[in-house]
């Protein structure tokens, strides 16, 4: 009978399902020494967020077939080195949805009718009716930016309450949007003088990162009420103190901080009755606990008895059989997609997939969710080879796959929007050196990193050295670097630049104010 290891206080329900059909174990928590000296016993472990599933531990476990996170992120488990070992890792995206859509709208009623200052003054035998007049929701419009499933939640209750939504998310399908009852906004900056109030359900990136500061604070309808139960960081505190303080900005209900370890020191805490704060609680129901237990749970069960995880996030998720022919170009067909995605501004329409080569004789399916993990992941968390077919298709977004007389292997994908393309191809050299050949209307020949800047420019003396100044002076170092130009245009040429780190919108807009500098694109693998 195989045996599963449950540890980080998993709900009981969670052992119990394991237990049809594997010897359960649930023990406490342990460190990386304790877990390796049993962990080779185990076909599965069961883990939250306490538990670090390190390179050690996994290297040790060599009969595990599946690691199970109850719950959204999987920062404590080591992906790459289970995917090397061929170990499936699963966790639970949706189990918390429900929870933190609730929160939202708890957040946003109890701000609105100042329910947590009229508490505490009736708790100090005081009555002070007047002093706490609130306002109605309804027929109020609600901006709601980011529209998966916890923004679509929030949308639906919102409209059931007489409230209008508007939408701001270039990923969604603004079809889907309107369908619901919503009105799909294109750009933020129609956005945000629309909204009475205001909440955030995107992850936290580069784009995301201060979405909300003093320059959109400003540009919002006064007397907004902004609420972000998504993520830390989205908000500028110090600006959303500030428009709090000048009149700017009504209230606030805030659940996630910039940096939660010391969150005393958020200037937040200073605004009184004018901000309603609570601990990270979007997650924190019972039955959120339950659901993110139970699935997990359920998966252990289904992979044990030869089935397929649901929430899979790693490459054991394909069929062996498939993946084995193309294996070798999954992480350059992620990678291309990648970049081309972040390249993309508007809502996406179509993915087109041409493969040459050898390439053009196999299934390629590995590779087509390979790329729309890559197109999808690029904007959105939670996506895995399991689920970004069904997110793709939720989002209106077609796949399309050709073949080419390319006599090398090779990979193109190609974004369409409503308007506008974007094409990225890329090949292997030798058995695993990934290079990106083609950016558009550019050659190129460049590894795809972790960290690269795409400065299209027109083709004159000094821009290089100019580029390189600014990148220099913020202490941002030149890995590797390339300059193509033009297919069709011989003034214009772009650099492509490696950098060890990433490059801050700061960077950018010095960049894009050289003469002869088109814009400047930072892209994050």
């Amino acid at each position: 009978m195989p045996k599963v290891l449950i540890t980080d206080k998993i709900n009981d329900l969670a052992v119990k399902i394991v237990a049809r059909v594997a010897q359960a174990d649930n023990l406490p928590t342990m460190d990386e020494e304790e877990l390796c000296k049993i962990i080779g016993e185990y076909d599965a472990l069961l883990v939250r967020s306490q538990t670090k599933v390190t390179a050690k531990v996994i290297e040790a476990g060599k009969n595990l077939k599946i690691i199970g996170r109850a719950g959204v992120g999987v920062d404590n488990i080591d992906v790459n080195a289970a995917t090397q070992k061929g170990i499936i890792v699963v966790n639970s995206p949706d189990g918390n949805t429900h929870a933190a859509a609730e929160h939202t709208i708890a957040m946003m009623m109890a701000m609105s009718r100042n329910i947590p200052a009229a508490d505490f003054s009736v708790k100090q035998g005081l009555w002070e009716r007047s002093k706490f007049t609130g306002v109605e929701v309804y027929n109020k419009t609600l901006g709601i930016i980011g529209l998966g499933k916890i923004g679509s939640h929030v949308a639906n209750v919102a409209l059931s309450l007489g409230m209008k939504v508007v939408v701001f998310d270039p990923y969604s399908n603004p079809e889907i949007i309107e369908k619901m009852g919503a009105k799909y906004i294109k750009h933020l900056d129609e956005f945000w003088g629309l909204c009475d109030y205001i909440t955030i359900h995107t992850p936290k990136t580069k784009e995301t990162t201060g979405l909300i500061n003093l320059n959109t604070l400003n540009r919002m309808k006064k007397g907004v009420r902004i609420i972000n139960c998504a993520r830390g960081g989205i908000i500028d505190e110090k600006a959303l103190f500030d428009a709090i303080q000048s009149g700017q900005v009504a209230q606030c209900a805030i659940d996630v901080y910039e940096d939660e370890k010391n969150v005393k020191d958020s200037p937040l805490l200073k605004l009184g009755n004018k901000a309603i704060l609570t601990p990270h609680l979007g997650a924190s129901t019972d039955e959120a606990q339950i659901n993110v237990a139970l699935d997990v749970a359920n998966q252990v069960v289904e992979v044990l008895s030869g089935g397929n995880a649901t929430n899979a996030i790693n490459i054991p998720a394909l069929k062996p059989q498939k993946l084995e022919a193309v294996k070798e170009y999954m992480d350059l067909a992620q990678n291309i997609a990648e970049i081309a995605s972040q390249l993309t501004t508007d809502a996406i329409k179509e993915v087109s997939v041409a493969v040459g080569g050898e390439l053009s004789k196999l299934d390629i399916s590995p590779l087509e969710i390979a790329i729309l993990k890559g197109v999808l992941s690029a904007n959105m968390v939670g996506i895995n080879y399991v689920n970004a077919p069904i997110v793709a298709k939720q989002r209106g977004i077609e796949v399309k796959t050709s073949k080419t007389n390319d006599s090398e292997n090779s990979i193109e994908v190609q974004i369409k929007t409503g308007g506008y393309s974007t094409i990225v191809k890329g090949s292997l050299i030798a058995k695993d050196i990934k290079h990106i050949v083609r950016i558009n209307n550019y050659k190129v020949s460049i590894e795809p990193k972790k960290h690269m800047l795409l400065v299209p420019h027109t083709n004159k003396p000094n821009m290089v050295a100019k580029v390189a100044s600014v990148l220099g002076a913020d202490e941002i170092n030149i890995s590797g670097m390339q300059v193509a130009q033009s297919i069709d245009n011989t003034d214009k040429s772009i650099m492509i630049i490696n950098t060890d780190s990433e490059v801050q919108a700061e960077t950018l807009e010095k960049i894009v104010t050289i003469d002869g500098v088109d814009k400047a694109k930072y892209i994050g693998l």
